[in-house]
């Protein structure tokens, strides 16, 4: 929750390659205070069985830049897994992008959604409402 001077932070995550929502997928926080500041860890979660993740944690006061990192590696791996159950001799494992580093601006005051567009190949993302 956003406050006058925090902003806060959501995401979910939808698979197009399967048009639904990708569970089990980690996510780390992480919050810096300007431009030269260190990035600090703030925790993480992981996104449930709508794709998101509801428990990320506040981020403190003066943010001025957030990164959200997806490790999208392991929920591949898992449904490459679970594909090879039904067909053996599906093609690729893994994904060609094991994670997804996602960088952006913070003003206090505002909430920022920001959704992420996955496939084994590639994605996208935007500033969501």
């Amino acid at each position: 929750m956003s406050t006058d001077t925090t902003a806060s932070v959501s995401t979910h995550i939808l698979d197009t390659s399967i048009g639904r929502p990708a569970e089990g997928v980690a996510i780390t926080l992480a919050a810096r205070s300007g431009f030269d500041a260190q990035w600090v860890t703030l925790g993480g979660s992981a996104t449930d069985a709508d794709g998101r993740c509801k428990d990320l944690p506040a981020l403190p006061e003066g943010t001025t830049h957030v990164r959200l990192d997806f490790e999208t590696e392991a929920y591949f791996s898992k449904k490459q897994a679970e594909a090879q159950q039904d067909a053996p001799r599906v093609r690729d494992s893994g994904a060609f992008f094991p994670e997804v580093a996602i960088t952006f601006a913070v003003n206090p005051g505002e909430h920022y959604h920001v959704p992420l567009l996955l496939n084994p190949f590639g994605y996208s993302v935007y500033r969501g409402s």
